[in-house]
């Protein structure tokens, strides 16, 4: 099998992958800014008091594109007066940039990326101005709940507003599903499904192929969140605490499910495979469902611009929720939002405050979220209903349902990048068959042992 995946890898497009390489939507801590060095740091000028924002931007969506973020931002400055200038940070060496314009006291106003950085990273460290002021009981009903969570520290200080968010899913082939008679385990309302109906498709399937349709890839930490979801979601299984202090990803419920997924002939893990792998080989229709996706995936499969929804040989893809014991699934996600840096000067905090209300809870919200192609944050603002925002397209509109799913952001625990590399090697030890209960208790005290230290 590893043979003939290896082969028809070789055989397809050299394509990045979106999302679940590890890349954006699970970045890399950056380093402490005490450890840069003469990193050049973005030309900003110095602001007149009051008039002009300084906005530094990663490419979440169309918010690093210069046409489209100037666009939004010119009807901001029509409406208040108030002028933004924009740096566009790359994720290769945007961190290095913040850094040193922290370190040189040239930080910028304004900040938009995901709570790794704003809460765990800046905020953590005393760079960010609270706006725990700037949610009222009315805005911490309509801001998901999971989102709202992961832009508030320990301490109780929220220093990211929240804009969008979006959820990490699996998927199948649909076609290949109706063939092998597996589709009746499916739920295509809700796209939830339970653990019982994964295995007894998972059963079916491999009856029918009489190969492996699933793979809990493992070569490295790309598109590590879905294996992480899969094997957390189905027994209710956790991977870190409440409070983010420690991992507990070798609880009996994980371990119950990696003991399943291994006795299952239809799962394979491959240590030969990362998740944008494993997409290509679902994409060329050899695997019959893939654990690695997300709403960029749906929309363009493997990047291939050959039909929304589609296999390369034109079968039919449907996003699912992973199997949950009770159907309803806690999706590791995406969050993106604002976060403004203390320079001391309280006008321009006052005006970032304008910024961020503006973009995020107003009428001009669905301008904003739309920029970022993704999801609303929250399902309402200031009287705008952005439940319909995506009525006009169609897979947008439909991937909306899992958006409720969203669950614990543990990305933000301490000693994050360690605790990757403690998960995917456990899983290529499962996989050579040591035993899992004293492999995963080994590799997740590695992990504790390096967020302690």
């Amino acid at each position: 099998m590893k043979k003939l995946l290896a082969l028809l890898l070789a055989s397809v497009m050299a394509l990045s992958l979106v999302a679940c390489g590890g890349g954006k939507d699970e970045p890399t801590p950056p380093a402490d800014s005490s450890t840069q060095g003469d990193t050049q740091t973005p030309d900003t000028q110095e602001p007149a008091a009051g008039g002009e924002l300084t906005l530094w931007t990663y490419p979440i969506g169309d918010w690093g594109k210069e046409d489209k973020v100037k666009a939004i931002t010119d009807a901001f400055t029509a409406d208040t007066g108030i002028s933004v200038k924009v740096e566009y940070l790359a994720y290769a060496d945007g961190d290095d940039k913040v850094n040193s314009a922290i370190t040189a006291k040239n930080a910028p106003d304004l900040i938009m990326e995901g709570p790794e950085r704003l809460v765990t990273n800046w905020g953590d460290k005393g760079y960010l101005v609270d706006l725990s002021d700037m949610f009222d009981d009315t805005d911490k009903s309509e801001i998901n709940a999971a989102a709202m969570a992961a832009c508030t520290h320990s301490n109780g200080a929220v220093y990211e507003y929240p804009l969008v968010i979006t959820a990490h899913c699996m998927a199948i082939n649909l076609d290949a599903f109706k063939e092998a008679g597996a589709d009746v385990y499916l739920d295509l309302e809700t796209h939830t499904w339970t653990t019982r109906d994964f295995a007894n498709a998972v059963e079916a399937l491999y009856d029918y192929y009489k190969a492996p349709v699933g793979a809990v890839y493992c070569k490295g930490q790309g598109g590590d969140q879905g294996t992480r979801a899969l094997v957390n979601n189905m027994y209710n299984g956790t991977f870190a605490t409440p409070e983010h202090d420690r991992y507990t990803w070798d609880d009996d419920a994980n371990i119950q499910a990696l003991e399943q997924l291994k006795n299952m002939p239809g799962i394979t893990f491959d240590a030969s495979l990362e998740g944008g792998d494993e997409i290509k080989v679902f994409y060329q229709g050899i695997l019959k469902m893939a654990f690695c996706w997300n709403i960029a995936q749906q929309l363009n499969p493997n990047q291939a611009d050959t039909g929304a929804g589609l296999t390369a040989n034109g079968e039919e893809i449907v996003f699912m929720g992973f199997p949950a014991q009770g159907r309803t699934p806690a999706l590791q996600g995406g969050i993106w939002g604002f976060g403004i840096f203390d320079n001391g000067d309280q006008a321009k905090i006052d005006n970032a405050k304008t910024f961020i209300k503006w973009m995020c809870d107003s009428e001009h919200t669905v301008d904003a979220v739309k920029t970022a192609n993704y999801f609303a944050a929250r399902s309402a603002a200031e009287g705008t209903d952005l439940s319909d925002i995506w009525a006009d397209n169609e897979i947008m509109n439909e991937y909306q349902v899992l958006m409720p799913y969203l669950g614990d952001y543990y990305q933000v625990t301490k000693g994050w990048a360690g605790a990757r590399t403690e998960w995917w090697t456990m899983l290529q030890k499962v996989g050579e068959g040591a035993d899992i209960a004293e492999t995963v208790a080994t590799y997740a005290a590695n992990a504790n042992a390096a967020a302690a230290g």
